[in-house]
Order: C-alpha cells, then sequence, then structure tokens
C-alpha cells in the first residue's frame, strides 16, 4: 500500500521555518535589547568624524626670562575640500588664487594628492599669508567660494644660532618615530622636537590635543560642525642658562678655534727607532716627518730653535671642533653649553627643501665636520691629564699611596715586569712630555701629589697605573674608583641623545675587538699598560666634556655628584610678556608649576680634607705657582702659571691637558682645560675641549680664563641683542660669531707654555 509522504515532507518545512523564525526574532531582541546602545554608536560614528586640533607649543625662556623658542602667528589660506572637489573645479580655483597666494598650481595639487593633511578639514595651500591678502579673499566670496584664513603657529628662535645646541629645532615625524608617536595619539603631519630641549621636553611643549566633530554625509563631505573643544597650549619652561654667558663662551670658542688654526706648534714626532741610549732622560727624539705623514691640506714650515739647538718643523693645528662648559658645581646647573661646528636652528623652520638642506648639513663620516652633533654630551674624547685629579683621588681614597708618597721623577717611567716580555716588543717604557728647551722628556725629581698635578708628571701617574693594576685581582680597582665620579654613564642631564662614555676593561676590549675597533693582534684581556694609559687620561677612556665638568664638580663641593641639569622650571601656558623689557617674559606673573633648584645627588664620594686638599691645592699650583725646582736645580713652570699671571678674578683650581690623538701624531693632540673656583660664592666649573688644537694651555686655558673673568665681573660680556632676519641665500649653517677684544688670553711666555 503507497505512503502519502507530502505531509511529512510539509511537517518538516514547518519546523524549519519556525526555527527560522524564531532564530530571526532572538536577534532581533538581541540587537534592540542587548546591544541597543552599540548599535546606536555604530550608527552614529559613521555620520561623524572627530579631528584633532594641534595645540600651541609652549615657550622656553633662559634662566632670567628672555625668549628664546616663542611662538609666531601666521595665517594659512584653506579651501573647504567640497569646493574643489572635482578636478575642473580645482584646477579653476587653484589658477584664481595662485597669483594671489604666489603658489603654483602644480604645487597646490601636489597637496592634494599627497595625502599628507586631513581629510575632514579644508586643504592649506600658503602659509604665513599677509593679513590684506587674506581680508581680501575672505571679501570676495563670490570669486573664492570655501576660501579662508585660519590662524596657525610658526616656531621662532629669536636669538638664533645662540644655544641652538641646547635649544634644538622642530621637524616632522620620521618613519622611524611613527609607532612611537602615533601611540601617543600625534597626527602624522604634526612636527616634534626633533633635537636638545625641544625634543627632551616634547611631553611637556606640546599641550593637549582639541578635537572638533563633524556631521557628514554618504559621501564623507562634512555636512555641519557639532562640537568643538580647543587645544590646552604646552607648558613654558626655563632653562638655567644665561643667555649672556652663553654667547660669551659660543664667541670665545668660535674665536679661540680660530685663532689656533693661525698657530704653529713644534711637532713632537716618534721617537726615533735609531737611538739605544740606555738614559731615557737623555734619549734623542727625531722630529723628522714628510708631507706624506700629515692631514690633507696640512703644511709645515722648517726652523732652528735657538734653545733647544734643533732643528724644528712646524705646522698649523686644523683646530675643526670643540665645546665648552660652565657649571654651577653647588647644584649641577649649567649656565652655559656651547658646541663647535654650531647651527642656526631657523633653518628648520623654513621649509628647507632636500637639496638645501644637504648644502647646509652634508652628509659626512668625518666626525671634524660633524654640526648636529653636540659635543658637550655626545663627544667620545680621551681627557689627557685633566683626568689626573680622578687618578690621585682613587690612589689615596683606596690607600694606594697617601698624600706624603714621593716618587723620583728622571722623565720617564719602566714597568715592573720581566725583561724578557719587554724585548719581545711589548712596550715598558712610558715617557714625560717633551721640555720645550731641551727637545727631551721633562724631568722633575722627587714629586708628591701636588707636585706631580702641578707641573704634570706623567712618570707619577704612570706609577699609581701600576701599583693599582696590581692591587686587585680583577685589576679593576682604578676603573672602579674612576665610575664612581660617573664615567663610563650618561650623567642623566635633560638633553637627548647622551653618550655614555667608556672605561677600559677586559669585557670592553673583547667587545672592540669583535667590532673590529681594535687590532687582531690586541690582548683581550685588561693589561698593565691600559691603566697606565688610563692613569693619564688616555688608551681607552672615552669621555665627555659634560662628565669632566661633573668630576671637577664633584671635587670642588667635596664629594657630591650631582646630577647636571638644565631644566630651571616648568610653567603653565600662557607666561606673559615683560611689559618693561622687550623680549623677556614677565616670570613673576607665571603660574609656577615645578622647579628644580635643589640639586639631585648622584653619589656621595668619601673626601676628607686630607684626601681632597693635596689635589686642590695641586690645581690652585698649576694657576698661582711657584715653579718645581728639580733635583738639578731647575725651575719648571706650572703648566697654568704664565697664562694666569696677570689674572685677578676669583681664586681658582685647575689642570690642563694634552689628550693625544691618532697615531701619536701631535698635529691630532687635543686641547683640555678645567678649573673651578675656591669662592665659594661664585660656585663655577668651567671646562673647554678643543679638538686638534694642541697643548692645553695654549688653546682651552686661555678661552677658560676669560670665561671666569667675565663671571667674576673683571670683563663685561656684551649684552644679548635680537637676531638679524636669516639669510636663506647663505650656504653656511651659521655665520661667524667672534670676539674682537681678546686681551685676556694674552700672555708674555706664551711660547713656553706646555702641558
Amino acid at each position: 500500500m503507497a505512503v502519502d509522504k507530502r505531509a511529512a515532507r510539509l511537517g518538516a518545512l514547518a519546523l524549519v521555518s519556525v526555527i527560522l523564525l524564531g532564530l530571526v526574532g532572538t536577534r532581533l531582541w538581541f540587537l534592540q535589547t542587548v546591544q541597543r546602545q552599540s548599535v546606536a554608536d555604530s550608527v552614529s560614528r559613521s555620520k561623524t568624524r572627530t579631528q584633532q586640533l594641534i595645540p600651541e607649543r609652549g615657550r622656553i625662556f633662559d634662566v632670567w626670562g628672555r625668549v628664546l623658542a616663542d611662538n609666531r602667528r601666521v595665517l594659512t589660506v584653506t579651501v573647504d575640500r567640497s569646493v574643489i572637489r572635482r578636478t575642473s573645479q580645482r584646477l579653476e580655483m587653484f589658477t584664481r588664487l595662485s597669483g594671489v597666494v604666489g603658489v603654483p598650481v602644480e604645487v597646490m595639487e601636489a597637496r592634494w594628492k599627497s595625502g599628507k593633511y586631513s581629510q575632514y578639514l579644508p586643504l592649506p595651500i600658503a602659509e604665513d599669508v599677509p593679513e590684506d591678502i587674506v581680508l581680501q579673499l575672505e571679501s570676495r566670496s563670490e570669486d573664492y567660494p570655501g576660501v579662508r584664513g585660519d590662524e596657525d603657529y610658526e616656531r621662532v628662535y629669536p636669538y638664533a644660532p645662540l644655544a641652538s645646541h641646547v635649544i634644538g629645532y622642530l621637524g616632522l615625524i620620521l618613519k622611524n618615530q611613527a609607532a612611537e608617536y602615533d601611540a601617543k595619539g600625534y597626527l602624522n603631519n604634526e612636527t616634534v622636537g626633533q633635537f636638545g630641549i625641544e625634543k627632551s621636553m616634547e611631553d611637556v611643549l606640546h599641550g593637549e590635543w582639541g578635537e572638533v566633530v563633524y556631521e557628514v554625509d554618504s559621501a564623507n563631505r562634512v555636512v555641519r560642525e557639532i562640537s568643538r573643544r580647543e587645544p590646552t597650549p604646552g607648558k613654558d619652561v626655563r632653562l638655567t642658562i644665561d643667555l649672556r654667558v652663553q654667547q660669551y663662551v659660543e664667541q670665545m670658542l668660535q674665536t679661540q678655534l680660530a685663532d689656533i688654526r693661525l698657530q704653529t706648534d713644534p711637532a713632537a714626532g716618534k721617537m726615533s727607532k735609531n737611538t739605544k741610549q740606555k738614559d731615557p732622560v737623555t734619549r734623542v727624539f727625531d722630529w723628522k716627518f714628510t708631507a706624506e705623514d700629515l692631514p690633507p691640506g696640512q703644511s709645515f714650515t722648517i726652523y732652528d730653535n735657538p734653545r733647544s739647538g734643533q732643528v724644528e718643523q712646524f705646522l698649523p693645528y686644523s683646530a675643526p671642533a670643540g665645546s665648552a662648559v660652565v657649571q654651577n658645581y653647588e647644584t649641577g646647573q649649567i649656565v652655559a653649553m656651547a658646541s663647535y661646528p654650531t647651527f642656526d636652528n631657523r633653518w628648520f623652520t623654513v621649509g628647507l627643501t632636500g637639496e638645501k638642506f644637504k648644502l647646509l648639513f652634508p652628509e659626512t663620516e668625518d666626525p671634524d665636520k660633524s654640526i648636529l652633533v653636540n659635543r658637550a654630551i655626545q663627544g667620545q674624547y680621551n681627557l689627557g691629564s685633566t683626568f689626573k685629579p680622578i687618578v690621585a683621588y682613587a690612589a689615596m681614597a683606596t690607600g694606594i699611596v697617601d698624600a706624603d708618597y714621593t716618587f723620583t721623577d728622571t722623565g720617564s717611567y719602566v714597568l715592573n715586569i720581566d725583561k724578557d716580555i719587554c724585548d719581545q716588543g711589548v712596550r715598558c717604557e712610558y715617557f714625560n712630555a717633551i721640555s720645550s728647551g731641551t727637545g727631551r722628556p721633562s724631568t722633575y725629581g722627587e714629586v708628591n701629589v701636588t707636585t706631580a698635578l702641578a707641573v704634570s708628571s706623567d712618570a707619577y701617574f704612570y706609577r699609581l697605573g701600576e701599583k693599582m693594576f696590581e692591587a686587585t685581582a680583577d685589576r679593576q680597582l682604578l676603573a672602579n674608583e674612576v665610575r664612581r665620579f660617573g664615567f663610563g654613564a650618561d650623567t642623566g642631564i635633560d638633553l637627548p641623545y647622551e653618550f655614555d662614555g667608556r672605561v677600559p676593561s677586559s669585557e670592553l676590549k673583547a667587545e672592540l675587538l669583535a667590532k673590529g675597533v681594535l687590532s687582531k693582534d690586541e690582548n683581550p684581556k685588561m693589561l698593565v699598560g691600559d691603566n697606565v694609559q688610563l692613569s693619564i687620561g688616555q688608551g681607552l677612556l672615552a669621555a665627555t666634556p659634560l662628565q669632566l665638568s661633573n668630576a671637577y664638580s664633584t671635587i670642588a663641593n667635596g664629594g657630591f655628584l650631582y646630577r647636571p641639569h638644565i631644566i630651571a622650571a616648568i610653567y603653565r601656558s600662557g607666561t606673559p610678556d615683560d611689559p618693561t623689557r622687550a623680549g623677556y617674559a614677565d616670570l613673576g606673573q607665571g603660574v609656577l608649576l615645578a622647579e628644580f633648584s635643589r640639586p639631585e645627588l648622584v653619589r656621595q664620594l668619601d673626601m676628607p680634607d686630607s684626601t681632597r686638599e693635596p689635589i686642590v691645592s695641586g690645581l690652585n699650583r698649576v694657576i698661582t705657582g711657584p715653579a718645581v725646582v728639580d733635583s738639578n736645580g731647575t725651575p719648571h713652570a706650572t703648566t697654568g702659571q704664565y697664562l694666569f699671571e696677570n689674572y685677578d678674578a676669583m681664586p681658582l683650581a685647575g689642570k690642563t691637558g694634552t689628550a693625544q690623538g691618532a697615531a701619536s701624531k701631535p698635529w691630532f693632540d687635543s686641547s683640555v682645560f678645567a678649573a673651578f673656583s675656591l669662592d665659594e660664592a661664585q660656585p663655577y666649573t668651567v671646562v673647554s675641549y678643543m679638538e686638534k688644537s694642541g697643548y692645553g694651555s695654549k688653546a682651552s686655558a686661555p678661552l677658560v680664563k676669560c670665561v671666569f673673568e667675565v663671571l667674576g665681573s673683571q670683563i663685561v660680556a656684551a649684552d644679548v641683542q635680537p637676531s638679524d632676519p636669516l639669510d636663506q641665500t647663505n650656504l653656511v649653517p651659521a655665520p661667524p660669531n667672534m670676539i674682537a677684544d681678546t686681551a685676556c688670553t694674552f700672555n708674555r711666555f706664551t711660547d713656553l707654555i706646555r702641558d
């Protein structure tokens, strides 16, 4: 009997229909109840667009309120995108506007296509347009529909190029920075700090974004503005920099480098390999070198030296670069920080083309020519004899020697190692600097720590270096004490890109060997020769002028290592201008949010008088004399005695240094000088480092002397004047800025001064 299956099929279809209707009903219930708000929000979002508004940047002041970085109100001509969406309309509008605002049509079209500008805001086609032009365009709306002038701000540096390495500059967000700034909410067309304070204080100076909410149609075109929240300007920042002192230091640095390039000094050549006298004091030096030995473009002259009876070769120093630091050693505050070559940070506000940028700031592997480098915190230098006070402290603090320890300086030091090792070519003998009178290593006879510092006896410190090397199994006694002064680690100053420095160790040698920096036949372990070189600030040691300044400040204040800082205070945005002084902010009317006048202690070193006083006494004797008389009755002037003969600003303690250059060639030697005031009412440390400029007492010491005379009011530094307009046709990063009156650098024994 046949079975009718239609009823079963209809039943199944009915069941499926009921299930589907149930699912649809459940989904509708879910959307209308559980997800009602989120659906409503999604619909709302599809009808609106939110655009961030960039805030006005905070200002930067010097310690007295001079405005170092400001904002200038500029008018930008913009066009509503709805008016120029069609190609024909856009071409017609751009053609009409081009002659009025002075921007080519193709430039406007490139902006339209670039994707750089927000799609929800009017397109900017010309910046810094005169107000009368903007009024003309806005008053003729029938000819220029959708065209208006929007207010914007341009960064201004009123005293540029002064302190450009400190203040820094702004630039568009780079590709390698995009992720970082995107996470912070930045727009891709914002300018941000790329150097100096502008970078390190970006979060403070930037301010808070505002926002405007637009209603848009289905074609994503703006219909109306729904709401607007104005941005909050960035906070104002006051620096510890005194721009008057800063200007003088920069001018003196440039003046001294230029002067050194015109001078000559005897080129102390390598020791003759043919001389084999046993007595190192009478060892004769070979002064001869050829033009092939010199750097490109260098030349030399030859003449008879009547004092030494030798024929000497003289050559000018290249003196390409340098830096200087002025610090308050009681607070760590930086009063001035100069670096050369310098630049005018206004170049970064004028829309440089790539071609012009390469002309001004060419790519170079030659560190002498690097411009966008703050050498005060990024220089990687040997310190020469300016490092000796640190070594003297280390030796006395660890009990290796005391202040009464004496050593007979005969002009050289022979290591206490097996003679067979020396015969295999290992260097075992180290010499003092050459005496200008004899052409041989200087000899000083019996010296203790004070006299060794005064005359800069290398042999004395070679001895300390070897004794400290032998004192511990890990050979790190001297290195560990050096690190306590902050060497080998960044100081923590409020500036970006600071160099950590290097202190020699076996680990460091192995690392440098792996990188190919050291010769392949170099022993990867720390050897006694490495420690001996460290004891006079040479070898693998690398430090910045700021680290040297901080170390001297620690000696000056009795053992307190402070974090150097360059930020004095932070104010709420809108600090008013001073109505009585053009170019100044009225700090008294500003709202102070944070102040950083109290020193920030990093470490306190145990520095009793028994350790500190012999060092300070030796450093003071460098400045004042008297001369040291050796065992033969020969007087040796201290290394700064002649230069400071007529100095009378404030009592000082200081040290000369000549940092040996590459391949031990004298024309690569760098000039260093560091000093601090002994007057607690004027607690200043000043350091100068001049690359490839020769003796410390000839180049850097005169600068430091003159700066102390300014700090002590013996010299009245010129007041700071606003800059002339930037000459955009120029092809130099910054024009020369030198001092005409350099009488403070003079001394009548200039040819006798040596480190």
